[in-house]
């Protein structure tokens, strides 16, 4: 689908690592056309931590955007009433992000906005980037893929002889995921490689 003048709220949550790959997914999205208004967790907006100072990136963002990060339920809130997204992405979707997506908890701007897609029946696409995808949040990613109006990014595991439980969406799919969740439609393939070079060599030793 065309995104020129698609309305689209890019949710990140706190994967901090994760940022580098999704920012420059966000500018491709921008430069088809995509009108983005950000949405950070309040997690993702407040917390410093070794990948970089959230404030340093609140500025990155409003500055790509030309749009003020929103950073709480209460200016999430009219994303409902007013239908003001077209679609609304999440990435990174931590696996807290996730189970609470997946069982209605809403306490975070990310969330709200989700919720409120939802309420208007329009998409919400999910990029995740959790450490515990194939163990306690397995049940809640499999809620979700079978939930109406949600779809996901292209997912593999990133480090699977390190992190056995690890799953990560493969960000570069964003901008053709979105384009199909427009137009209701779940991009195909669902499971990627992600891992590195090195974890594909000692996966063909094992062979």
């Amino acid at each position: 689908m065309e995104l020129k003048g698609k309305r689209i709220g890019f949710g990140l949550t706190g994967s901090f690592c994760t940022f580098a790959a999704v920012l420059p997914e966000m500018q491709r999205l921008m430069e088809a056309g995509a009108i983005i208004i950000p949405i950070m967790s309040e997690a993702a907006a407040k917390l410093d931590t070794r990948f970089g100072k959230a404030e340093d990136f609140i500025q990155q963002i409003e500055k790509m955007t030309g749009h003020k990060v929103i950073q709480s339920m209460v200016e999430a809130e009219p994303i409902g009433p007013k239908e003001l997204l077209d679609l609304m992405i999440i990435a990174p979707c931590t696996g807290n992000t996730l189970a609470k997506f997946a069982n209605g908890i809403t306490d975070s701007a990310v969330l709200m906005a989700a919720k409120a897609q939802l309420r208007n029946e329009r998409p919400v696409l999910v990029a995740i980037s959790t450490n515990d995808g194939l163990s306690n949040n397995a049940k809640n990613l499999g809620m979700l893929l079978n939930r109406k109006h949600v779809y996901m990014v292209p997912f593999g595991q990133d480090d699977p002889f390190g992190k056995s439980r690890s799953l990560v969406a493969d960000m570069t799919l964003i901008l053709p995921a979105a384009g199909l969740a427009l137009e209701g439609k779940q991009i195909q393939p669902l499971l990627v490689p992600v891992s590195s070079a090195a974890d594909r060599r000692e996966v063909l030793k094992v062979r």
